[in-house]
């Protein structure tokens, strides 16, 4: 199987190597000769593609990793098989949209923990050749229906939120005086440990965070502070003006 990729810009850049590190043999990859590509030919060894053409002449799975508002123009003109699959990876780009393209059509939106094959990578429709491809860069989530990938793609921004909270925890405690490698480790590992807990358990997650919420304690004095500012109506706040933008409502 060779897996074609359209778009070699960051997120691809992080989807190619969680494929290497996954064992993948850089011969079953091809890339568009453009962004970074000639960097990861370099690294890896990955054979270029002469133009989008030849690259969906022989690519069994195409990956298309442009920005939104160019994918559209970037499927058109191109030798497409019905047997072929098309992955998008472009938010908010409904698969309707992507007019010229093979039959099977999958949209899915890692995360650049892909490159430590780490991503939760969700998909719609959930197909066979899909997963096994996006299952080499972290759990995949398949979903229902587009409106419910719409959803889940907020957790893209999400997983950026995240990242500037750890930064923040990490930075205010070296503020503090505390050590900033022990500090960024423990801020990140923490993170990891909350999500884990949520992930690896089917109780319910107001069950867990009552037992940790142990009155006229340190988690209950915090969590108090957070509500008193508004933190929860500006997190949704945030979420839906995302989903806004994804479902096209919106712009700005």
């Amino acid at each position: 199987m060779i897996v074609g990729i359209i778009g070699v810009g960051h997120l691809a850049v992080s989807i190619v190597s969680g494929l290497m590190r996954s064992g993948m043999d850089p011969a079953s990859i091809l890339l568009s000769p453009r962004g970074q590509a000639n960097h990861l030919a370099t690294r890896w060894g990955i054979p270029l593609a002469e133009d989008n053409r030849d690259l969906v002449s022989r690519a069994d799975v195409v990956l298309l990793s442009v920005r939104p508002s160019d994918a559209s123009s970037a499927v058109q003109n191109l030798p497409w098989r019905s047997e072929q699959t098309l992955i998008s990876f472009c938010a908010g780009v409904s698969a309707l949209s992507l007019d010229a393209r093979p039959s099977n059509v999958v949209r899915a939106m890692p995360m650049t923990a892909a490159s430590i094959n780490a991503s939760p990578t969700v998909c719609y429709p959930a197909h066979p050749q899909a997963h096994s491809l996006l299952e080499k860069l972290g759990p995949v989530i398949a979903l229902s229906s587009e409106d419910a990938f719409e959803i889940a793609t907020v957790n893209a921004a999400i997983y950026g939120w995240a990242q500037a909270l750890i930064r923040q925890s990490a930075e205010w405690a070296t503020a503090k005086g505390g050590d900033p490698a022990a500090m960024r480790q423990l801020a990140a590992q923490t993170f990891v440990a909350a999500g884990r807990m949520l992930a690896e358990t089917d109780r319910p997650m107001e069950d867990l965070l009552t037992e940790l919420v142990t009155p006229g304690g340190i988690t209950e004095l915090g969590l108090n502070v957070l509500v008193r500012e508004g933190q929860r109506q500006a997190w949704e706040a945030a979420c839906d003006a995302v989903l806004k933008r994804l479902s096209g409502q919106t712009t700005a």
